[in-house]
Order: C-alpha cells, then sequence, then structure tokens
C-alpha cells in the first residue's frame, strides 16, 4: 500500500465481462468528474474472458473465477485496494483470502448502506434472469428480512452500451417499478440492481420519496474510506489458503 504525502492511493476496479476500451470507459462514467477524492486514482479494467450477461449460474461461475483471475495479482501490482463492478461481488470472498488490500463489492456495500438509510429496501433491476444475484448476496448475509421485494423493468441489459439512447422509455419503466415497490411493498430505500444502470441514479433520486442507491458509487467511496482508515478485511473471517494455487493463474492456466 503506498505511504506518504504525495502517495496515489490506486484502485483496481474489475469489471466482470470482457469488453473493448469503450465500453470500459462507459462503466467507469459511473465516477465523474470531481467525485474521487484527492489522492485516489481508481483504475477500470475489464477482465479478459467469461461471461456475457450474468444470467445464469454458467454465467455467475464464470464471473466468480474470472474476477477473482483479474483481481488476485492486485496486491503485487501495487494497488491499495480492489473494487468489483458487479452487484453480485463476483469472486468477492475468494480475493479477500488471498489479498491482504481492502475488496469491496457493491452488492454487499449497497445492501448495508440501504439498511442504515431505512428499515426496509427493495432492489429494481432490469430483467429477473439477475435475481439469482441478488438472492445469493442477501442469503450470504442473512439479510433477506430486510429486502421486501425485488423488481425487474422485463429489459434486457446491454453491459457494454448501459441505458445509452434508451433513457426515456427504461427511466419511466425504472420510476414506475420503484414507486410500486414503495407504496406496495413498503420499501423505504431503492437500491439499483446493476452498476450498469448508474445513468438513471440521478433521475430517479430526484423522482422518488426515498433515497436512491446508485452500488457502485456507494462501493467506491466505502473502499475510500476503508484504505484512509487504514482498514481491511479480518484474515480470520477470511484466512489464507495453507496450500495456495493461485500462483499457477501467472502461469496462464485457466
Amino acid at each position: 500500500m503506498a505511504t506518504g504525502v504525495d502517495a496515489v492511493q490506486r484502485i483496481k476496479v474489475i469489471v466482470p465481462i470482457a469488453m473493448d476500451e469503450a465500453g470500459v470507459a462507459g462503466r467507469a462514467q459511473q465516477l465523474p468528474e470531481g467525485f474521487v477524492r484527492p489522492g485516489f486514482a481508481p483504475t477500470f479494467e475489464a477482465v479478459r474472458w467469461g461471461a456475457a450477461l450474468g444470467d445464469s449460474y454458467h454465467d455467475t461461475l464464470l464471473m466468480d473465477w474470472t474476477v477473482f483471475q483479474a483481481g488476485v495479482t492486485a496486491e503485487d501490482e501495487g494497488y491499495a485496494g480492489v473494487l468489483i463492478d458487479t452487484v453480485s461481488d463476483s469472486g468477492l470472498w475468494p480475493l479477500r483470502s488471498v489479498l491482504n488490500i481492502p475488496v469491496v463489492g457493491p452488492g454487499e456495500a449497497s445492501f448495508a448502506a440501504a439498511m442504515m438509510l431505512g428499515k426496509k429496501f427493495s432492489v429494481i433491476t432490469m430483467w429477473p434472469q439477475w435475481f439469482p444475484l441478488y438472492e445469493k448476496v442477501l442469503n450470504q448475509h442473512g439479510w433477506q428480512h430486510r429486502c421486501v421485494s425485488v423488481r425487474s423493468i422485463n429489459t434486457r441489459p446491454d453491459v457494454t452500451e448501459l441505458l445509452a439512447g434508451k433513457e426515456e422509455v427504461v427511466f419511466a419503466k425504472l420510476k414506475a417499478e420503484a414507486m410500486r415497490a414503495i407504496e406496495e411493498d413498503g420499501a423505504d430505500v431503492i437500491v439499483l440492481g446493476s452498476t450498469t444502470m448508474h445513468q438513471s441514479a440521478t433521475y430517479l433520486a430526484g423522482e422518488l420519496p426515498v433515497p436512491v442507491i446508485n452500488p457502485g458509487q456507494v462501493a467506491y467511496k466505502q473502499l475510500e474510506t476503508l484504505i484512509e482508515l487504514g482498514l481491511t478485511h479480518s484474515k480470520k473471517a477470511f484466512p489464507a489458503p495453507e496450500v495456495p494455487m493461485h500462483a499457477n493463474i501467472r502461469k496462464g492456466w485457466y
């Protein structure tokens, strides 16, 4: 981890879907100019291969593995922390097992923030194929009782182009579904179900009567704070393997 007054704390942000530079740049826009604290430098990097949409257990397995591959060398590369750019928190616990620097996932971070800001929250997402991603994180932490609903707008996502060009239709659908979650399900906080939905966050925050959690931004700020405080995950909770095999990744074993 970097030290000294002028040291820059580099953060590795791992995109769980393979894509070109333009696609990665679109994901990076969730951290707009002025959002990153001075002294921090996030770098977005897409996995080299793997899942396409995160729409199946096949894809979730690939996301776990390829995110782990992309993050396992982060500490050796001089990064101060790792951020996983998906609410599925793919590879989160395995990376904590092999790294000493803090690793943060938007699912855990945004659901925890929602429970701080309200009593009950709902997840609003693009399509029902992503529901198992949230169920995994909620079940992992025992938070199911605080999530009153998971709702979708039944719209196939574009994980590269995101919501660009579809704002007029998609934003209205998201607002309508969020209002149903508030009025019918009793949600007092809304969590966006994907970091790819960040373009809708400002609009929804201005239209809804409850807080709206933008998961990528919340997770990023949590990671900055952990780094500033000198905190990282407990190695008692996430012990290192007695016989580590991840060095084989560097040899190109997949």
